[in-house]
């Protein structure tokens, strides 16, 4: 029969177990609840960033005039009418870039421009390190000045905004030939300005050649370049073709 002594000592051992089991138990929860708190916070992250991020829409639209320069009604309606809606939220994102948004509603265009610099001194837009590698070439900047008359011309007749400018690719060698002059192949020169118009299509000036063999001037071509440049181009490039037949003696002829 244990004695009042044994019962003493039996109890202090139960307590001093407990004891011992009681901080295990609580390390045991530690790395749990430090779990749970690191889960909550990047939950927390990752909410506030996604609150932060440009609307999905409106990325797309930003990313598009990136990669092409501009906005069609007719070739991309949804992101054209996105970027209408939403074009003060569109120069901010573009902003950084030192880029903005510019809207043609009358010939439905949105399309990309140079922000104009904070000073009064001339900008030159070409020289943006995003635009640099879209430069035009002597040939190809002859070709949308002509390609830009006939624009012009179709607009007058049909009134601004009107679509369907074309014009047959035959019609577009002599024009060609009065300032660059004639090569002898007319095989030669139909696959120079084909490949020109090639080009062009990547700007997204013209159409691809169709069954007729006509291309849609598309109505970027009216904002693509300074009217009176291209008229001063056209001035230069024709005197030079004068002044070297006279050297060739071709007006005695």
């Amino acid at each position: 029969m244990a004695g009042v002594f044994d019962r003493i000592v039996k109890q202090q051992g139960v307590d001093e177990t407990s004891e011992e089991e009681s901080p295990n138990q609580f390390q045991e929860q530690t790395p749990h609840a430090q779990e749970s708190e690191a889960v909550d916070a990047a939950g927390e992250e990752i909410n506030t960033e996604a609150t932060a991020r440009t609307d999905i829409k409106l990325r797309e639209v930003a990313q598009e005039l990136l990669r092409m320069g501009l906005l069609e009604e007719t070739q991309r309606p949804h992101l054209y009418r996105a970027a209408l809606i939403a074009m003060e939220r569109l120069n901010a994102t573009l902003e950084p870039l030192d880029l903005c948004a510019r809207a043609d509603e009358i010939r439905g265009l949105v399309f990309l421009a140079v922000r104009p610099g904070d000073t009064d001194e001339p900008q030159e837009d070409w020289s943006h390190p995003l635009v640099r590698k879209q430069r035009l070439n002597l040939e190809q900047t002859l070709l949308v000045a002509i390609l830009r008359q006939y624009f012009i011309a179709h607009e007058q007749d049909a009134g601004t905004g009107a679509g369907d400018a074309m014009v047959a690719v035959d019609e577009l060698i002599p024009q060609m030939q009065v300032y660059l002059g004639e090569s002898g192949s007319e095989a030669r020169e139909r696959t120079r300005l084909l490949q020109l118009l090639d080009q062009l299509k990547g700007h997204g000036l013209v159409s691809a050649p169709d069954s007729h063999e006509r291309v849609a001037i598309r109505p970027m071509i009216a904002h693509l370049a300074n009217p009176e440049n291209l008229t001063a181009l056209l001035y230069e490039l024709k005197a030079r073709v004068t002044v070297d037949r006279s050297d060739n003696g071709e007006d005695g002829e």
